[in-house]
């Protein structure tokens, strides 16, 4: 078995979904319920003994400053190319943190802090079995192994989300392959996921992770904030908070 030593959180992104709740503030540092995404997950971490954090920042960068006084161990790293590339570069300049370390969205609730144990036998994603059609991301596993993912989705077949353990000789190679993609080949413009699941999969031997759907929720959408938290439907033509 490995262990998660460290955390990786990326929340460069500018979150254009959400817009115009997004224009003021980072989507991770949005709250539901009172509560921000972002401290869902970095108190999950903290419940597992992850303390050592490091939170990629890009856009309204300067509101993550708080982070660094409300938690120990957290250290932000600056994304300056958050805004002309896709989420390969956040995880590009956290590059040198990738052994033994938990690699997480901002913008996730967590419900069940159980789902960040930092204890896995191979580098790998959280999924979700889902028996339902879906347009996210969908892994095909036999005997516990990843055979293919489909980026379109599918039917029947482990939902893909946006948490995922890796050790400290699989942190090594996606290191080498960020660098790769992302210096030589000036492939900037894809998910950092790519590179393992689509530009060097012969190089991965991945596992899932299981969990349920209720133990998280990803929220991507204005709409989908709305369904959470009925406050922001003031953001919605003809909306109403007390609806």
């Amino acid at each position: 078995m490995h262990s998660v030593k460290r955390a990786i959180i990326l929340a460069a992104g500018k979150g254009n979904r959400m817009l115009p709740v997004t224009e003021k503030i980072p989507k991770p540092m949005i709250k539901v319920h009172g509560v921000r995404m972002i401290d869902t997950i970095l108190r999950g971490l903290k419940n597992n003994g992850i303390n050592e954090v490091y939170v990629v920042v890009g856009y309204l960068k300067e509101q993550f400053d708080v982070l660094k006084q409300e938690y120990s161990g957290v250290t932000l790293i600056e994304n300056p190319y958050y805004a002309v590339c896709n989420n390969i570069s956040s995880l590009y300049v956290a590059r040198d943190f990738l052994e033994d370390a938990i690699i997480l969205d901002g913008d996730q609730i967590i419900y069940n802090d159980r789902i960040l144990a930092p204890q896995f036998e191979l580098s790998g994603y959280n999924c979700v079995w889902t028996d339902k059609a879906t347009e996210e991301w969908l892994l095909d596993v036999e005997d516990g192994i990843v055979k293919a993912c489909s980026r379109t989705g599918g039917k029947e077949g482990w939902q893909l989300y946006s948490i995922s353990r890796w050790t400290a000789e699989d942190g090594k190679k996606l290191k080498n392959h960020l660098e790769l993609e992302f210096e030589q080949k000036n492939n900037r413009q894809i998910y950092w996921d790519d590179v393992v699941m689509f530009c060097h999969p012969e190089d991965y031997r991945l596992g899932i992770w299981k969990m349920k759907k209720e133990d998280i929720i990803e929220a991507d959408s204005l709409n989908e904030l709305v369904a959470l938290d009925r406050i922001y439907s003031i953001y919605i033509k003809g909306g109403d908070e007390n609806a």
